[in-house]
């Protein structure tokens, strides 16, 4: 895939939430969300494009102290929506060895207007090399709104960027598996590269095998990968599949967020020019560091030196 200097820009769409994560007797406090996460990944590997993070946000101290996260990280919010009065959603993180658990605190974040400016969201997606979004995007957003974010994706690739989707499938964010499928089906109607995870399409459609999933997504996306943890990722492209061993290892620090910086090292390798195949390799390679520290963000140069590797 050929990289396009016309279109220097990366943009991931979705919620930011507040991290508490336990560290000993206490609980730190940090910034992440599926979406973020894999912008993270993208953004210390691609250094040389800009990088958006679209969302909404609250005009609380939370929201501030987001946005001067990302800004002292190199990353902007464009023409994403301030909201008086609104606030961040919260999760918190409880750990039994390296697994983890989440409880969530979300029901009015902010994220949840993000499309409330249909001009203001279609602005942020002007002239960018990739759009990448998810199920988690989808499933915060009300049905209209879910309307206007799929109308701005689907116009940001008639004007010639490359959209990524991971249909990330939370079933407590959903009504009903009914609704859910039906929102990912208008999704991936859009995507050029489909990054499921096993296990969530194996809840959401009863799919028995990776292979499944991937013939499946297949009849509508041309590239499609299909992470599985530890398991092989399953490449599916150019009529081809490939299956690509995970990295091994043995004592995990903390999983959280492995799944969305694998995607974000995916991309970011086909962005650079490499093949599917060369592109799961690497991005095994960043979720295996990913585990190796605790919380879903991993400082750039720990990224940087697993995507060489």
């Amino acid at each position: 895939m050929a990289t396009d200097s016309a279109r220097p820009g990366i943009v991931t769409i979705g919620e930011c939430m507040i991290e508490l994560s336990g560290q000993g007797d206490g609980w730190k406090m940090g910034f992440a969300g599926d979406t973020l996460n894999t912008l993270w990944a993208l953004h210390a590997l691609c250094p040389d494009r800009s990088a958006t993070y679209v969302s909404a946000f609250g005009d609380d101290p939370f929201s501030r102290d987001q946005i001067a996260f990302f800004g002292r990280h190199g990353i902007g919010i464009g023409a994403s929506p301030v909201i008086a009065g609104a606030r961040p959603g919260l999760y918190a993180i409880t750990l039994t060895g390296a697994e983890r658990a989440f409880t969530y605190w979300r029901a009015d974040a902010a994220a949840k207007q993000l499309a409330s400016d249909p001009t203001a969201l279609a602005k942020n997606l002007e002239n960018q090399s990739l759009v990448y979004f998810s199920g988690i995007t989808l499933a915060i957003l009300e049905g209209a709104a879910r309307d206007g974010l799929l109308a701005a994706v689907a116009a940001a690739r008639s004007a010639g960027s490359l959209i990524a989707f991971d249909p990330n499938y939370r079933p407590r964010l959903w009504q009903s598996k009914d609704e859910a499928q039906a929102a990912i089906a208008r999704a991936l109607e859009l995507t050029d590269i489909a990054l499921p995870t096993f296990p969530d399409e194996q809840a959401l459609y009863g799919d028995a095998t990776p292979e499944t999933t991937a013939r499946r997504i297949g009849e509508q996306v041309k590239e499609v990968v299909v992470k599985n943890g530890e398991q092989p990722a399953l490449v599916h492209a150019g009529g081809q599949a490939q299956s690509v061993a995970a990295i091994h290892v043995a004592e995990p620090v903390d999983t959280t967020g492995a799944g969305d910086s694998f995607n974000g090292g995916y991309l970011a390798a086909r962005l650079a020019g490499h093949t599917p195949g060369e592109a799961a390799r690497r991005a095994h390679k960043v979720a295996a560091a990913v585990v190796q520290v605790r919380g879903a963000l991993a400082p750039f140069e720990v990224l940087r030196e697993a995507f060489r590797a």
